[in-house]
């Protein structure tokens, strides 16, 4: 299956990942229709960052995942389906732990079922690499065991599982898109990347949570290719697919590289309010991605410093949205 010309709706597409992969579906000649979480000040999120000649070709919808109504009608008529709409931030999944169920879930929940009464060729559903929780062995392939070591990971997990049960039980066309931590411009502060630039503009002293997690990080123009790719292939359905560069680095070395990148004389520092549970850190997350590249013809092309040389300078431009004095949640 090709994109060009197909009906294609984007779920939580007023977030980061979410702004790109509308970007990429407009240009690949998609008929883009996207899903963000009504506000009353008609704010689309990341996708007011998009370029005006992209912006103005979409079908923007604003309500709400848990309204199986509004699903149903940004769903109607629609050939592809990438559902990425979900609370997403692991410390305020400590807060409101209803809250991501409601949304993770339920909201799964909706899109699934839409998208089967519909006749949805193909639908995408986002997972995470959190779903893994702390390695038992590395790399990480789609066959490790799954462990909801916050109530944000257990809530992607349940929404996996809801997800693959509606392919085993009425044979919708599911794939499960599974990325590492992504990162890139227009990325918010509840991320690393983010909070290192964000706090090296402004700040002497960078606070981050425990320096010694591995993470292996990947550049947003490649899981947005990842995302494509699984859509069009003919053999993803019914499958779950890592998306990761298959290289891991601690938080502490990532900070220093992007003080080196930035030539800043910050210092790194451990802030206890932003240190997880200890059993709830997840300590080394590194992906096999050798699946996606057999199934997919799937690989990353952008190194960890060619993606930092593109997020840094969009972050110092818009250092505006930024509050690098207050810890996201």
């Amino acid at each position: 299956m090709k994109i060009k010309g197909k009906i294609v709706l984007v779920t939580g597409a007023s977030g980061f990942i979410g702004s790109h992969l509308v970007e990429a579906l407009v240009l690949k000649g998609a008929e883009v229709k996207t899903l963000v979480r009504y506000n009353s000040r008609n704010d689309w999120g990341m996708l007011e960052n998009i370029p005006a000649e992209v912006k103005e070709n979409l079908d923007v919808t604003a309500g709400d995942i848990m309204d199986p109504r509004v699903v149903k009608a940004a769903i109607k008529n629609c050939d592809i389906v990438f559902h990425l709409a979900a609370l997403i931030g692991i410390p305020y999944s400590y807060v409101a732990p209803e809250s991501y169920v409601n949304t993770n879930i339920k909201g799964t929940l909706n899109v699934m079922q839409a998208s089967r009464e519909e006749g949805v060729e193909k639908i995408v559903h986002t997972s995470t690499s959190e779903v893994y929780g702390t390695a038992k062995y590395v790399p990480i392939d789609e066959n490790h065991p799954l462990q909801g070591q916050s109530p944000y990971s257990a809530s992607k997990i349940g929404a996996d599982m809801l997800a693959h049960s509606y392919f085993l039980s009425f044979n919708t066309p599911v794939a499960i898109i599974r990325p590492f931590n992504t990162f890139g411009p227009r990325q918010s502060a509840r991320a690393v990347i983010p909070t290192i630039i964000s706090q090296a503009l402004q700040e002497n002293d960078i606070k981050l949570g425990s320096l010694t997690p591995v993470r292996d990080l990947t550049y947003v123009k490649d899981t947005v290719n990842g995302f494509i790719k699984v859509a069009e292939s003919d053999n993803s359905t019914g499958e779950i697919i890592n998306i990761g560069n298959g290289k891991g680095i601690t938080i502490g070395e990532l900070a220093e590289k992007i003080l080196h990148l930035m030539d800043s004389a910050s210092t790194i520092r451990t802030d206890e309010g932003r240190i997880r549970p200890e059993k709830s850190e997840v300590m080394q997350l590194i992906c096999d991605n050798s699946k996606a590249k057999k199934m997919l013809g799937w690989s990353p092309h952008y190194s960890l410093d060619d993606g930092l040389k593109e997020t840094i300078p969009w972050i110092i431009q818009n250092r505006h949205i930024y509050k690098p004095q207050k810890y996201n949640l």
